[in-house]
């Protein structure tokens, strides 16, 4: 031995978040740079969080299974129906919930209550039926899934055709926002404009933290690394790989859930077409991150840098003065297929060093 204790090489996990962190920094200083403009302003990328926030949040929810080797794409038909039933609890116009606040004597203010618990309802109902079918029954999470993509949406129909607006005393409520004075810009006239957020983004960063600890800390993360690294070798360790699917797509439900309210405080109206393709921006996003479909890497932090390169890549191309919803995405998938590529070579190169590589490439 030389004395020197030798450096343990980094993980594929932290690996592949640094090089997106690294990528997004770089993205967001050359597009201050070179189109200045709104990206000089803190609110821009306040602003990208305001109108993604739900979006950061199905995102975690897709890390989560997609770390167990496993998919989920019905979390944005969760969304949209959480966010219809919601703003149609804040409108009175579900009896059901209706009957509950009169026979209580409870205010209006009490179906912004109501509403939270049919999102937390919805999406655990979803992760129960889904979870139980995929982690119990051994049917194939896509097609599950699809099925509770299909599923959502026409409940969305079957529940309002029409597109309903909630009250605007309740969405005052719900929409406050929360003032960053020190990050402020002035308007044209000179005035400060203080930088601002939504409680929504309050909600999506700490569910950002509780995933990331759940994750990192606790048994449970621990177990979703390893049934999507390799199950067999997750079963020799104790690890439940049944329970821990299960799991995985219960949290996975219950995220969309909240998603879903999220995205109702933020826009406070409910149509058929809400949240419309945002289990594949939250996919893209995730895989950006670092997410591996293959199982076993994966990190939150990957995730919530992956949903902010990806609104970054669109806001340029807006900025650009592409404004035809075909061209952003077009980058999108450039973006997606650049990553994924150099998520192959790195782990590729890594291999030939000794490291583990891949599942699918062995």
């Amino acid at each position: 031995m030389n004395g020197k204790r030798q450096r343990e090489p980094i993980s594929d996990t932290m690996l592949l978040m640094s090089i997106t962190i690294g990528i997004f920094v770089v993205m967001y200083a050359l597009a201050m740079i070179i189109l200045g403009g709104g990206f000089r302003k803190p609110q821009m990328l306040f602003d990208m969080l305001n109108d993604n926030a739900f979006l950061l949040i199905i995102a975690c929810s897709l890390t989560i299974v997609m770390i167990t080797g496993s998919i989920d794409i019905s979390v944005g038909s969760v969304t949209a129906l959480v966010t219809m039933v919601g703003v149609m609890i804040l409108n009175g116009g579900l009896p059901l919930f209706e009957n509950i606040r009169l026979k209580i004597g409870a205010g209006e203010h009490f179906r912004i209550f109501m509403a939270v618990i049919a999102a937390l309802v919805i999406g655990l109902l979803y992760g129960l039926v889904q979870g139980y079918l995929i982690a119990y029954l051994q049917i194939q999470p896509f097609i599950i899934t699809l099925a509770g993509l299909f599923f959502g949406r026409g409940m969305i129909t079957i529940i309002s055709v029409d597109p309903q607006k909630a009250p605007q005393d309740l969405m005052d409520i719900l929409q406050t926002r929360i003032n960053i004075p020190f990050l402020g810009s002035p308007n044209k006239k000179g005035v400060m404009i203080p930088a601002h957020i939504e409680i929504g983004v309050v909600i999506a960063l700490v569910l950002v933290v509780l995933v990331f600890v759940l994750l990192r800390y606790f048994k449970l993360g621990r177990s979703f690394y390893a049934v999507g690294g390799n199950q067999q070798s997750a079963l020799m360790l104790g690890v439940n790989v049944r329970r821990t699917r299960f799991l995985a797509h219960l949290l996975s439900s219950l995220l969309a859930g909240v998603a879903g309210l999220v995205f109702m405080m933020h826009v406070g109206a409910g149509n058929a077409t809400n949240a419309n393709a945002s289990e594949m921006n939250a996919i893209a996003s995730s895989i950006i991150g670092g997410t591996l479909l293959t199982g076993g890497v994966g990190n939150v932090i990957g995730t919530f840098f992956g949903v902010l390169t990806l609104t970054t890549i669109k806001a340029i191309v807006v900025t650009s003065g592409l404004r035809d919803p075909w061209w952003q995405s077009i980058t999108t998938g450039v973006m997606l297929c650049f990553f994924i590529i150099l998520q192959s070579i790195v782990l590729s190169r890594r291999g030939r060093g000794g490291f583990r590589l891949p599942q699918w490439l062995k």
